[in-house]
């Protein structure tokens, strides 16, 4: 609950103040804006102070612990306001908005963005890729806009210069299926100050066409504030990724750049004249212009310098602009080419967000959350046409804020039976009557003097409204006040709006309002071959003679949607997020209670807390309220006996003496007034640490008598699992070995499970037994005719095992090649008596190995001879000279045998006498591509090894 908020930070809900004065408002808001804590509830309004700092209250934490929980149940924040408007759209199917107000600099784009990014957050849980999609499209939406439809001012760097309202379409499960955006009076004053265009055009690829400084252009009306930021770089890109993102073309993007561009370059014309005509100044900027708009060079020329117009007959004639004319029509055009641009991007958004093939009987209801980010009251030194009409906005949503107000406490009040009060408040109508009243109204005298043939200046149009609305008690002007000295004769009028009185200065109003694009520019971008630009202009289709009606001014074109808008959001249920702007030069520290008071009293957020007090000033769910002080009364605490919650909640007021100021609804507990609730507060303020020193005094108890019992029974289970796993792992192995006598492989491929701990090194023995077994096995089936053969690889094996890829093990190991007549067919049988010869004269037992070898002197010359190796020699043969022994050395004297880890047949075997054998070993006939490596070593390992002399091997 927003109660829970410690009492140092004042109070989180305005309703809750002991009186409702300006005093005690401003006291405590300003408390908690020097506290950090920004948002502040009036019932389900939020009021929100732009901290000018980050803060990190926003984070997916903070998101977990607002979704689905009740507005009270929490701090104050945006979040609260954004669930409980989705929980109201998605349990009871309602359509819901959040209107968002505040004057430029409160906060309320990045308001939107946070209401926008937890709704986000907190669908779609399934990830649906579809929906994923959507949700990205609507959060890159918001850059776009910015990019486009923002400008840096004296008061705020990312100023919103039009209001924005978004419907977010959802299904029947609460994911958001499309949307849709509507936009008000973009201000179209200042196109060379947004936000990031300039900036845009520092790094575009239409840089070459710029030619002049982008700070002075004669389209300027207010100066830049700043030098382009070190983050301008990278808002760029932002803007291109989200533009990609929603789905924008290459080629609609590049059009994007030459509009922008074009109004850049709009802005650097300049004309003269030369007697009788205009002409202008620099014509390489008039084909500049022509090539990015994709048109004639000499038909812009003639639209900048010309106007066509239809005569009475039916001609159609060129008239020649004055100078002053054609700056007109120049200010004109390129301000009508921002403001459809503009209009075009959120067209093609809505584009890509609408709702598509949907089917109510198929898809179920489709509901709406409505997001309204628009202009709060402004009150300038010199207010104009768009202060007057932002203005006119507030009120009318004033009017809605009251009255939607008022009707949900009656529709409260009218659920749970409890008797309506009626409430005294000020009725805006008579303001919004002053505008908008047909015939009457200032937007009416305004239209009619647009309308008038002829020369009708702003000061005519002021005396206009001076003869119609002279006896109308909010508005006055100098000509009917003429001791009033803040006002100039012929100049301004002053409206007494519900947030003050605010003087309007008349000078511009009519050319504001007025349509002032000549109809050659519209037709001339209608003709462009570029089709994005084509499509903005439709109405240039007509020609000069089809166009007989006059189009809306831009007052009754503001006031028809605004009137729209009013009735949307009628027929929504409304949540408000109240913004303000603590000071002027945007400081975290700084309240200036001044700026901030005028801000509350033309919010009404006085009147707002009045009218939620009027009644009750505090409600809640009887179980709610139950939870929250059932220990304050002995027959609550801890758990009550009766028959319903609402009987356990009187059981507390009457202990208590408050019965006098509640009132019994069906669902809730009513309070009038806030002592009331502060008196319980504070009763379960002080019964807060006594119940808890109980609480934890005998939870600790538990704990320990708990930690002990499950100390015992730890001991206890692992004293037999212990048992059971020794147990269980003699049963496994049992099991998988049972049948190994049996098997092909006696169980080689056999896997054996893991021990525990505690049977480690058995383990290791049983499988060492288990190994001797299994070779056992395999020899006993070993001719012994074989086992020389055997014996050999086995050494072979524990002498090269990882040391060569490949050392002949998978074949059959002849030994003496050299008699073999498959392997030598040519020299085996010489080969034989001479080795019967040696034998007789040597006395050797066996022959261990034999091949044809290749000999390498140190002149790095090859020669081909014989090895053979027995039990007594080693021999070195000719096999030229009938094998006739070139060298023998005894085999004794042998201490160490290297050998390479490639593939080569290299081989060096070391002497005592250091008298070193190197050879390469041949392949035979036989097989010819055989390692006979191996062969020779595993020979001469198991020999040595049989006969306990130590060699000395080594590898290299």
């Amino acid at each position: 609950m927003a109660e829970l908020e410690g009492l140092e930070f004042g109070k989180s809900d305005f309703v809750l103040l002991d009186e409702v004065t300006m005093e005690q408002f401003m006291e405590n808001l300003k408390l908690r804006f020097e506290k950090a804590r920004i948002y502040t509830f009036i019932g389900e309004v939020v009021v929100s102070v732009n901290p000018y700092r980050h803060l990190d209250i926003y984070g997916k934490e903070v998101i977990e612990d607002y979704r689905g929980r009740e507005l009270y149940e929490n701090p104050p924040h945006l979040y609260a306001v954004a669930d409980a408007a989705y929980k109201a759209m998605k349990r009871r199917a309602k359509d819901t908005c959040i209107v968002i107000s505040g004057e430029s600099g409160a906060g309320k784009t990045e308001a939107s963005k946070y209401i926008m990014q937890y709704i986000a957050a907190i669908t779609n849980p399934s990830q649906r890729a579809e929906v994923e999609s959507v949700k990205n499209v609507l959060l890159k939406s918001n850059c776009v806009l910015e990019a486009f439809g923002n400008a840096k001012t004296n008061r705020n760097d990312n100023s919103s210069r039009f209001g924005k309202y978004m419907d977010i379409n959802f299904n029947f499960n609460g994911d958001p299926t499309g949307g849709h955006i509507n936009n008000y009076l973009l201000e179209k004053v200042r196109p060379s100050v947004l936000y990031h265009v300039l900036r845009i055009f520092t790094i575009s690829k239409y840089t070459v066409f710029l030619s002049f400084s982008l700070f002075s252009l004669s389209l300027c009306h207010s100066k830049s504030s700043s030098q382009a930021s070190n983050n301008d770089s990278l808002c760029h890109k932002a803007v291109m990724a989200a533009l990609k993102v929603i789905g924008f073309t290459t080629e609609e993007i590049s059009s994007i750049y030459k509009i922008l561009s074009t109004i850049l370059h709009l802005g650097n014309l300049q004309f003269t004249s030369d007697g009788e005509h205009v002409v202008l100044v620099g014509e390489d900027t008039v084909k500049h212009i022509s090539e990015l708009t994709s048109t004639e060079p000499e038909n812009t020329r003639k639209a900048l310098l010309y106007r066509t117009v239809a005569t009475g007959g039916g001609e159609v004639i060129e008239k020649g602009h004055s100078e002053q004319e054609a700056s007109y029509g120049r200010d004109a055009f390129a301000k009508a080419l921002y403001e459809r641009l503009f209009a075009w991007i959120v067209g093609r958004i809505n584009s890509v967000i609408q709702v598509m093939d949907y089917n109510p009987a198929l898809h179920g209801k489709n509901t709406v959350i409505g997001v309204l980010d628009i202009y709060g009251f402004e009150i300038f030194d010199n207010n104009s046409f768009e202060q007057f009409c932002i203005n006119y906005c507030n009120e009318k949503l004033q009017q809605l804020f009251i009255e939607l107000i008022l009707r949900q406490e009656q529709d409260e009040y009218q659920r749970e039976g409890i008797t309506w009060q009626n409430i005294e408040y000020f009725n805006n109508q008579i303001i919004v009557d002053l505008v908008e009243q047909p015939h009457k109204g200032i937007i009416s005298v305004l239209d009619e003097a647009c309308l008038t043939a002829g020369k009708v200046t702003d000061t005519v149009c002021l005396d206009s409204m001076n003869k119609k609305l002279g006896q109308h008690p909010h508005y006055t002007s100098r000509k009917l006040c003429p001791a009033d000295k803040t006002m100039d004769f012929n100049r301004d009028f002053r409206i007494r709006h519900y947030a003050g009185d605010v003087t309007y200065s008349v000078e511009g109003f009519l050319d504001k309002n007025k349509d002032p694009l000549f109809q050659d520019f519209k037709r001339l971008m209608y003709n462009s071959s570029d089709p994005v630009l084509k499509e903005m202009w439709p109405d240039g289709k007509m020609s000069i003679t089809e166009v007989t009606k006059r189009p809306l001014t831009a007052a009754t074109l503001f006031k028809n949607s605004i009137i729209a808008l009013v009735d949307k959001l009628a027929c929504k249920e409304p949540y408000y997020v109240r913004c303000i702007k603590p000071n002027e030069v945007k400081s975290p520290l700084l309240f200036d209670d001044g700026r901030c008071q005028h801000q509350v009293a033309y919010l009404g957020l006085l009147e707002n807390v009045h009218v939620r007090r009027a009644g009750f000033a505090y409600r809640q769910p009887y179980a709610r309220f139950l939870q929250r002080y059932k220990m304050t009364c002995e027959y609550t605490w801890p758990n009550h006996l009766m028959s319903s919650d609402q009987e356990a909640v009187e059981a507390i007021v009457n202990q208590h003496g408050f019965e006098d100021d509640v009132a019994y609804g069906h669902t809730k507990l009513f309070v009038r007034t806030p002592r009331t609730l502060f008196t319980l507060e504070q009763e379960r303020a002080a019964l807060i640490p006594i119940l808890v020193l109980f609480l934890q005094k005998v939870w600790r108890g538990a704990l320990a008598r708990m930690r002990c019992r499950k100390i015992r029974a730890i001991y206890t289970i692992m004293a037999y699992y212990k048992c059971y796993k020794v147990k269980a792992h003699f049963w496994e192995v049992e099991r998988r070995f049972t049948n190994v006598r049996n098997m092909a492989d006696y169980g080689k491929s056999v896997e054996w499970p893991t021990p525990p701990a505690a049977l480690v090194q058995f383990h290791r023995i049983t499988q060492h037994l288990y190994r001797r077994w299994w070779a056992r096995q395999l020899i006993k089936n070993i001719p012994p005719s074989d086992m020389a053969e055997v014996r050999a690889k086995v050494a072979a094996l524990s002498a090269l095992s990882g040391e060569r890829v490949d050392w002949g093990y998978s074949r059959a190991w002849e030994r003496d090649y050299l008699t073999n007549a498959k392997d030598s067919p040519l020299t085996s049988t010489n080969f034989v008596r001479i080795t019967k010869e040696l034998k007789n004269k040597d006395q050797y037992s066996q022959v261990l190995f034999s091949c044809s070898v290749r000999m390498l002197n140190w002149f790095n010359n090859t020669k081909d001879r014989a090895l053979l190796i027995t039990d007594k020699h080693i021999y070195r043969l000719e096999p030229k000279k009938h094998f006739k022994v070139q060298k023998r050395i005894s085999l004794d004297s042998v201490v160490g045998v290297s050998v390479t880890s490639g593939s080569d047949q290299m081989v060096a075997l070391h002497t005592a006498s250091q008298d070193d054998f190197l050879v390469h070993l041949q392949r035979g006939q036989l097989n010819p591509n055989q390692d006979r490596v191996g062969e020779l070593v595993g020979s001469l390992t198991d020999y040595f090894t049989r006969h306990h002399i130590i060699i000395l091997g080594e590898t290299s």
